[in-house]
């Protein structure tokens, strides 16, 4: 079945198309992100759109969220979390008024932690369940659809930024 966007972590999942943690492994988009200059980060493609600061900002804030999701389930929480809306946490952020450099740095060091918290993780933990919002994933289907949601914003990024 092919997922689109409005279905949520099940199209951000079936964009990871190899090994997951290989994805997330990869310096591949850093290297792109790093090559974008500060005044390319303020670009938006159509008025009202985010800029490529607000677009790594959300990314990063996504990561967190996610990781800390499959935190609680890695350790059996099975309290229900909450979704969060996307736009208020962009309302509510400061991500134009930071450098460029300071907002990659954030989220490599982001991605740094989400790494090692998964080397952390058992098999078995991989496997255990959680509900966040109205979806109900394991621990892995969770880290599968942080790394989706961020291929899913590279491609943006490549088609609509990077032109």
């Amino acid at each position: 079945m092919q997922y689109t966007i409005s279905d949520g972590f099940p199209y951000y999942i079936q964009l990871v198309e190899t090994d997951y943690l290989e994805i997330f492994n990869s310096n591949e988009r850093f290297l792109v992100y790093e090559n974008i200059s500060e005044q390319q980060s303020t670009f938006r493609y159509e008025p009202g759109k985010w800029s490529l600061k607000q677009i790594i900002g959300h990314i990063t804030d996504h990561e967190r969220i996610m990781t800390y999701r499959a935190l609680r389930f890695s350790k059996k929480d099975d309290t229900l979390l909450p979704g969060y809306d996307q736009d208020i946490f962009m309302e509510n952020s400061r991500f134009d008024e930071i450098s460029w450099e300071d907002l990659v740095q954030d989220f490599k060091n982001v991605r740094k932690a989400t790494i090692s918290f998964m080397k952390m993780l058992s098999a078995e933990q991989l496997k255990l369940k959680g509900k966040a919002w109205i979806y109900e994933l394991t621990v892995e289907e969770f880290l599968k659809a942080t790394i989706g949601h961020e291929l899913h914003h590279f491609e943006i990024i490549k088609n609509k930024y990077l032109l």
